[in-house]
């Protein structure tokens, strides 16, 4: 565990492996503290020999918050994207890319190979536009173009995403954590219980701000329809999705591999909306791989 300055923002980030080692930076998705990318596959990817690092986006965990900043109005945010109008949102993808870059300025590192997961592939994405010289390969793991007319999240996996539990009582906590993870998860890899609740219990001591999640969801929706500016990514890129994603259905996957150029697509069969530990192997594998050719 460690904080740094990046960006002019504290975040909090973890770093493993050989300092010499090609670097992979890991960046999280909606309301996901760094831990949601499984120590196993950690440690597959610097056994696999890459340098990792994990971080705490702005405004989750235990970097920087900005509760100052106020709730946005997600309708009206809605709203105003839907119709072409510029939402005023607390900050935007553009400014969570510029924080991984800023990262990787604090660390001293020239260039990473990039892979975020659902939003930090969003995220992802614009530190390969914005940043491509930064960029040694990109990996967008359960993500999107952000295009309209994609297919939906099912109810279901989205009203577990976005309500909060009822009160601070582990009780109710616990009840909130595997009610998420029924409805996004994998169904051909369900989460063991004892495990699930494991993981509850130590993300729900390590941090709780479930007020960050509006103020990223906001920048999501402000950010629109990426699909031009994905045409700009000259770094090689791997698109992994589930086949069985309920939250970012795979059509996005396909999509965002459609709009960047030499882009690879991987469906991975029962795979939901999470990194389930049975296919570890199989997603360090793909990463590693995808980051060697590219080099």
């Amino acid at each position: 565990m460690a904080q740094i300055k990046a960006n002019g923002i504290t975040l909090e980030y973890e770093d493993y492996g050989d300092e010499s080692a090609p670097p992979i930076l890991l960046i999280m998705g909606l309301g996901a503290q760094l831990t949601l990318w499984p120590m196993e596959l950690v440690e597959a990817l610097t056994g696999r020999g890459f340098r990792v690092i994990r971080y705490d986006n702005r405004d989750i965990g235990l970097s920087e918050k900005f509760d100052s900043a106020g709730v946005p109005s997600i309708p009206v945010t809605v709203l105003k994207a839907r119709f072409g109008f510029r939402p005023r949102v607390p900050y935007t993808l553009s400014d969570m890319a510029a924080d991984a870059v800023g990262l990787l300025d604090a660390l001293d590192i020239p260039q990473a190979h990039i892979v975020g997961a659902s939003m930090g592939g969003m995220i992802a994405q614009l530190v390969a536009v914005e940043h491509g010289k930064r960029t040694a390969s990109l990996t967008s793991i359960m993500s999107t173009t952000g295009h309209r007319r994609l297919p939906q999240a099912e109810k279901e996996a989205l009203a577990a995403l976005t309500t909060r539990p009822k009160n601070m009582e582990m009780a109710n906590i616990l009840a909130h954590g595997k009610r998420l993870s029924r409805a996004i998860g994998s169904p051909a890899y369900p989460v063991a219980e004892d495990r699930l609740e494991q993981n509850i219990r130590a993300n729900f001591g390590r941090s709780f701000h479930p007020q960050g999640l509006p103020r990223q969801l906001a920048a999501i929706l402000a950010d629109g329809d990426r699909r031009k500016r994905l045409s700009q990514v000259k770094a090689p890129t791997l698109v992994l999705h589930g086949e069985a994603d309920p939250l970012v259905k795979v059509e996005a996957g396909r999509d965002t591999a459609a709009h960047i150029q030499g882009a690879e697509l991987k469906v991975i069969p029962g795979m939901g909306h999470d990194l389930p530990v049975e296919l570890v192997d199989e997603i360090a594998d793909a990463i590693a791989n995808h980051a060697r050719k590219a080099a």
